[in-house]
C-alpha cells in the first residue's frame, strides 16, 4: 500500500517533528520526531512493517509496540483524512 498527503494537506519540518496543515479547516497536526520518522517512511514508499523496522533501529522499544505505534498513527492520519493510501 502507498501513502501520500491528501491533497488538501501541506507539511513543514519542524526541529522537533513535523507540522501537517489541513487547508480545509485550517487544522494542524504536530507530529513529534517519532511520528515524522513514521510518516515520511510511508511517504517514501515503506510499509507499516519498514517504518516499524526503522522505529526499533532507532529506538529501543518492544517489535510489538513498534508496530502497533505506526498501526494507530496510520489510523489517526487517515480517519482525519491527513494520508491518502
Amino acid at each position: 500500500m502507498t501513502y501520500s498527503l491528501a491533497p488538501h494537506v501541506t507539511s513543514s519540518e519542524t526541529d522537533t517533528g513535523m507540522v501537517l496543515l489541513d487547508e480545509r479547516t485550517g487544522r494542524y497536526w504536530q507530529l513529534n520526531d517519532t511520528g515524522a520518522l513514521v510518516l515520511r517512511c510511508l511517504l517514501a514508499g515503506g510499509t507499516v512493517a519498514s517504518a516499524a523496522s526503522a522505529l526499533r533501529e532507532r529506538f529501543s522499544g518492544a517489535p510489538e509496540a513498534a508496530t502497533a505505534d505506526v498501526e494507530k498513527l496510520v489510523d489517526a492520519l487517515r480517519a482525519a483524512k491527513m494520508v491518502a493510501s
